[in-house]
């Protein structure tokens, strides 16, 4: 039977699977979309952060319908919103379309929650902390793969095979990529089907007959009698906690202050590191290095092998080191990759000599340029300005990337050691460990309120972070950029200094009389006193 609550938890984690997919397969499409439908630099934004909005609207029902329906019923519903928006994002005709598919996609987000929330309510207690945890996993595979996947469809449409043109992969090359979810999306959804309720939300609804069912599936006969009992006190002693007013009456109550500010805090810290913007728009990042729109994508692939690696590394440790060195020690780690990229960016210059004015008649009106030539241009907004005077806003952006290569001259090796540094720290630290501390510092009777309250924080500043980053980056600069992120990394990483415990080998009834104001947090030593 445990063989069988294993087999169930990784099928419901697959949904994370879904969401890195959906999550990062924007990233290939960002410049070809913005060719096509000849986007602002807002209107990019909105279609890469659609998703983003979705999630927040999302999260504000998530908890209601999960309550009413079951989470294997909103999982299922789940797993078509990911199929039905895969495929309106593929054969979207407009921009308006595109963000309607893509919003669609981003209701479906709340995967993340809900996986989360059943896997805990099914998975032994032993394993549970793991199950959970393969969630993170998925994601980071999820990633990976979609950088993957776009670096291979741009090689296929550059190639001279019969079936390429046949399938117009060559002319709707962003519209192939984005259809690359719904089959995995089809098979959750397939798999899903297979899955049992969860006991504890049947015997919420007064359904045990049915619990003792689902339960079969998942234990030994001889112990089911007494998880039920177990389940049943719990949920006599917590009867009062059911509605959601007396739950986030109960999280922002005195008691609850210093797991309110952790739980706030690392929410906003997470994402203000830049991480969506540099994972969701990998390749525009890589092209400001100026290694040209093939290699970018080459480079977005090292991204999702980078972010495998140290997640699972961070898994392996966590429990061994703990949750507060890895997020203190992973936060001063981000801020010094972001501020090597800051730095080098801001030492870099564009000057167009006579020898690569002459390499670029079959790529451009030279005659246009003819006015920039010997002129070094101190950053990379003065140079894109230069050309969209020259050439005209959409000229320029289509030849943006390959300008800018022949142009820049910048630590090209140091930019790209500091992006992948970056990756690195955040997949090691406030990536995984962040979803690791709300499942332990809130107490059991507010944790289905908490984990989507504190997850929407998280994706309303994500959703702000992916709107506004093109903006950013084509006003301020990639140097403003990055310092500007090192410097609100390091705030956050200033108060979680303060207030941020130690909760490794600590029984969830010890963090949470902890966290209720009952022990002290002892900040020095790392642990409670």
């Amino acid at each position: 039977m445990l063989s069988k609550s294993f087999q169930y938890s990784l099928i419901v984690a697959f949904g994370g699977f879904i969401f890195g997919l959906d999550a990062a397969i924007i990233s290939g499409t960002v410049k070809f979309i913005s060719i096509e439908f000849n986007l602002s630099d807002l209107q990019l934004g909105s279609v890469v952060g659609a998703p983003g909005l979705g999630v927040v609207i999302a999260l504000l029902f998530t908890g209601l319908l999960t309550d009413r329906y079951g989470r294997k019923n909103v999982l299922l519903g789940i797993a078509m919103l990911y199929i039905v928006s895969a495929i309106s994002s593929a054969l979207a005709p407009t921009f308006e379309a595109l963000i309607a598919a893509r919003f669609l996609g981003g209701l479906a987000f709340t995967s993340l929650t809900v996986s989360a929330m059943y896997i805990g309510e099914i998975a032994p207690a032993h394993l549970r902390g793991k199950l959970v945890s393969s969630n993170q996993i998925n994601i980071v595979v999820g990633l990976s793969t979609a950088y993957f996947l776009n670096y291979i469809i741009l090689q296929l449409s550059d190639s001279q095979y019969p079936w390429v043109q046949s399938l117009g992969l060559d002319e709707h090359i962003w519209r192939w990529m984005l259809a690359t979810e719904v089959l995995p999306a089809i098979a959750w959804l397939a798999l899903l089907v297979s899955v049992p309720r969860s006991p504890r939300w049947l015997l919420f609804r007064g359904r045990e007959a049915e619990a003792r069912l689902a339960m079969g599936k998942l234990r030994p006969a001889g112990v089911i009698d007494e998880e039920i009992e177990t389940m049943k006190g719990n949920i006599d002693a917590n009867q009062d906690d059911r509605s959601l007013r007396s739950q986030f009456k109960i999280l922002i109550s005195k008691r609850m202050r210093l797991a309110f500010f952790v739980g706030l805090t690392i929410a906003i810290a997470q994402q203000t590191t830049g991480i969506n913007a540099v994972l969701f728009y990998a390749p525009t990042v890589f092209e400001q290095v100026g290694i040209g729109t093939d290699a970018a994508f080459m480079q977005a692939v090292f991204v999702g092998l980078s972010s495998l690696v140290f997640t699972l590394l961070a898994l392996l440790l966590i429990d061994k080191v703990g949750r507060r060195p890895l997020t203190l020690w992973g936060l001063l780690w981000l801020v010094i990759s972001l501020a090597v990229c800051g730095f080098a960016f801001r030492s870099s210059t564009y000057t167009l000599t006579d020898e690569v004015h002459a390499t670029l008649a079959e790529v451009v009106d030279t005659e246009k340029l003819t006015g920039m030539v010997g002129i070094e241009y101190s950053s990379d907004i003065d140079f894109k300005n230069a050309l969209k005077e020259a050439l005209g806003p959409s000229a320029a952006r289509a030849k943006e990337s390959q300008l800018i290569q022949e142009a820049a001259n910048m630590p090209s090796t140091l930019i790209l050691f500091g992006i992948l540094s970056f990756i690195c720290a955040f997949h090691f630290s406030v990536g995984p460990v962040m979803w690791v501390l709300f499942s332990e510092i809130f107490p059991i009777a507010i944790r289905s309120l908490a984990i989507p309250f504190f997850a929407l924080i998280t994706s309303i500043v994500s959703y702000l972070v992916q709107q506004f980053f093109p903006v950013l980056l084509n006003t301020f600069g990639a140097d403003v950029v990055f310092f500007l992120y090192a410097g609100v990394t390091f705030i956050g990483w200033l108060v979680l200094v303060k207030i941020l415990p130690e909760t490794k080998n600590k029984s969830l009834e010890e963090i949470e009389r902890s966290m209720s104001g009952i022990l002290k947090p002892n900040i020095k030593g790392g642990d409670f006193a």
